[in-house]
């Protein structure tokens, strides 16, 4: 593949300006691939001109890769290891591309929006030879000139499913082979097709063959010759399969009689046909000619209202099976076949088949109700002679009997709503649960949150997280269910907290501001000092004390449920407020007088104070009115003598900015 701007220029000369033109022949679309096997060298003469779609191809995806002129094949791994196989262009001038997918669990047509299923490709500019082989080093090859043309061998899975994309780039219709070797994997399925059943229509002059295995189209005679039964009432005419139509490969195939088989037990017997073989897979193992399938020829009987499919929980539709095809024309489309009697009025609002586009039979009438079913008890689905003036009809055009029924049986619809009571409660809150039951519930599913679970009818919750929970209920009979969700919030969370500074001057207001969280009722206050008050917002005045003091401030508070929390905090009382610096200070480790710093800077904020020695350098400098200079400079003690400071601060009270400036004497 070349490079973007060649990609470009070719591009709009083989498909115009719109860039892709639609795939029209057989295997030239991922979902109407060529079925491929091991031992086959595939040959493609001539590359009709189409595709033009972008795939995803991850690793290459800025190379804009698309598939042009695409040819795919499909292939099934048999047994794990490595792939190879070599495409080989009619004219070695061509440029052939190709990606691999692992398509397993998915739609083939997937490899255009998901770029996950890549396994390898290779995109190389490079005409010529292309392919997976042991002289590949790389997994992914992408566009342009100078690329490798093979690929390193991929490994793919047993039990996987592969598409091989094979894109011609060159402005060509040249063809190419393609052939699987060297690779370890094995992609050659070697067991036995066989007939798997044989079934006859009700008129008894056609068989539908099911086999356990896809064969290849090209190897079914047309004209019936593969095929012959015993006793030898009749004789096959024609041999087709509607999947031949589009693919290459089917498992179904209907044959047709030249006349009518009178009711009985009969053999379809394989032989070789008018063609030279029996039936053959892909790798061209054939049904043996020995391979035989029993079928049953009815009289031809009208058919009965056979079953129904398993009846859910307020159904909305019932799913009527029968043993035998029933016409779909006969079918009234508003549904007045039917009636259905029972303890509640049931309405009918339509019926259809499970009709193919071209079919006109369906072995199932689904029938559409007017609203769901829900009350529980014994119903009957009745048939009866619709608008149409009949019943239902088989395949040849016997009518079901009017009045034929099926009894069918139903149980009540459940409702999940609960209700619920809390008990609120200061450490602990309970909260009571509570489903009516009814309609034959037999089993509750609980999650009240904080990973409590439980099957109680009427459970309690206990929680001592006080927040929003999350309940959900889940109930059944056996055979309805249903759930609720609810959400509540216990709201009595209680936390005590305040606000206060940490230093404050005597004979002066302290302030004291409550933060606590919760339905709060009630402020309890102990200052420490042997005198209380009262308030979510309060003030107190300490007596001078004898030495600067801490005091423990205790911080009560109750809600309204009479629970209550306590906070504390320890405030330290000065004896003296007045700020300063001292004039000389002793660094000797002796705990008197170490550091030097601001004395009482209690309501000193914003501070800066800084040291400087005789020659003007900056020694210290800090925003902590606590962390004092210990006579160092970058780890070196500094000599005795004078150094000068300057303090900055905002007061706390007047909001004034104040500088000061000074000297203080190192003392050795």
């Amino acid at each position: 593949m070349k490079q973007f701007f060649l990609l470009l220029s070719v591009t709009l000369f083989v498909f115009g300006a719109a860039g892709q033109t639609t795939c029209v022949v057989p295997g030239q679309n991922p979902s109407t691939a060529f079925p491929v096997c091991a031992n086959t060298v595939f040959t493609q003469n001539t590359v009709p001109a189409c595709g033009g779609r972008t795939l995803p191809s991850p690793a290459c995806v800025r190379d804009g890769i698309r598939d042009v002129n695409p040819f795919w094949y499909k292939f099934t791994c048999f047994q794990s290891g490595t792939l190879g196989f070599l495409i080989t262009p009619k004219n070695l001038s061509s440029d052939y591309d190709w990606e691999l997918y692992d398509i397993t669990g998915k739609n083939p047509d997937d490899i255009y929006t998901d770029g996950s299923l890549v396994v390898a490709s290779n995109w190389s500019g490079e005409t010529g030879l292309t392919g997976a082989s042991a002289a590949g080093s790389q997994l992914f090859v992408c566009a342009g000139p100078g690329k490798a043309l093979f690929s390193r061998m991929p490994n793919v899975q047993a039990g996987h499913n592969y598409l091989l994309l094979v894109s011609h780039f060159s402005n060509t219709q040249f063809g190419y082979d393609l052939s699987f070797r060297d690779g370890s994997a094995v992609i050659a399925d070697k067991s036995i097709p066989r007939l798997e059943l044989a079934e006859s229509n009700c008129g008894g002059d056609a068989i539908t063959v099911q086999l356990t295995k896809k064969i290849k189209c090209t190897s079914i005679a047309a004209d019936g010759s593969d095929f012959f039964i015993t006793p030898s009432s009749a004789t096959p005419v024609s041999s087709i399969s509607i999947d031949c139509s589009v693919r290459f490969d089917s498992d179904s195939i209907q044959i047709k009689l030249n006349q009518f088989l009178p009711p009985g037990n009969y053999t379809l017997n394989v032989k070789q046909g008018s063609d030279g073989n029996t039936l053959l897979d892909y790798c061209d193992e054939a049904v043996p000619a020995s391979d035989v399938a029993n079928f049953t020829v009815l009289p031809v009987l009208p058919t009965p209202m056979d079953s129904l499919a398993a009846v859910l929980c307020s159904p909305n539709t019932l799913r009527l099976i029968f043993s035998k095809p029933i016409s779909c024309s006969s079918i009234a489309a508003n549904g007045s076949d039917f009636r259905v009697n029972g303890p509640s009025l049931v309405g009918i609002s339509g019926a259809k088949g499970n009709c193919s586009a071209t079919g006109s039979s369906s072995k199932e009438i689904i029938i559409s109700l007017s609203q769901p079913m829900q009350r529980g008890g014994n119903y009957t689905l009745i048939l009866g002679k619709g608008s149409d003036g009949n019943t239902i009809l088989n395949e040849c055009g016997t009518e079901t009997p009017s009045g034929s029924s099926i009894s069918f049986s139903i149980q009540d619809t459940v409702n999940a709503d609960f209700v619920y009571n809390i008990q609120y409660g200061c450490v602990q809150d309970l909260v009571d649960f509570s489903h009516a039951g009814g309609n034959g519930v037999s089993s509750w599913k609980w999650n009240l949150d904080d990973n409590m679970q439980t099957t109680q009818q009427n459970p309690q919750g206990k929680y001592t997280v006080f927040d929003q929970k999350d309940i959900q209920l889940i109930v059944s009979n056996g055979f309805c269910g249903d759930t609720s969700r609810r959400s509540f919030l216990l709201d009595n969370f209680l936390k005590a907290g305040f606000n206060v500074a940490a230093d404050n001057c005597h004979s002066e207001p302290v302030s004291f501001r409550s933060i606590s969280v919760g339905k709060i009722t009630r402020h309890d206050w102990l200052f420490g000092d042997g005198l209380s008050g009262s308030g979510d917002s309060t003030s107190h005045v300490y007596a001078p004390p004898a030495g600067t003091t801490g005091y423990i401030v205790r911080h009560t508070v109750t809600d309204i449920y009479g629970c209550t929390q306590s906070f504390e905090k320890t405030i330290t009382i000065y004896v003296n407020c007045k700020i300063d610096v001292p004039n000389a200070f002793t660094p000797n480790a002796d705990t008197k007088n170490d550091l030097l710093y601001p004395l009482n800077a209690i309501k000193a904020e914003q501070l800066d104070f800084k040291v400087y020695n005789r020659w003007g350098q900056l020694v210290f400098q800090t925003n902590d009115w606590k962390k004092g200079w210990d006579g160092r400079y970058n780890g070196q003690l500094q000599s005795s003598g004078s150094y000068v400071w300057i303090l900055q601060y905002t007061h706390r009270d007047t909001k004034q900015r104040i500088q000061k400036k000074g000297s203080s004497f190192l003392v050795r």
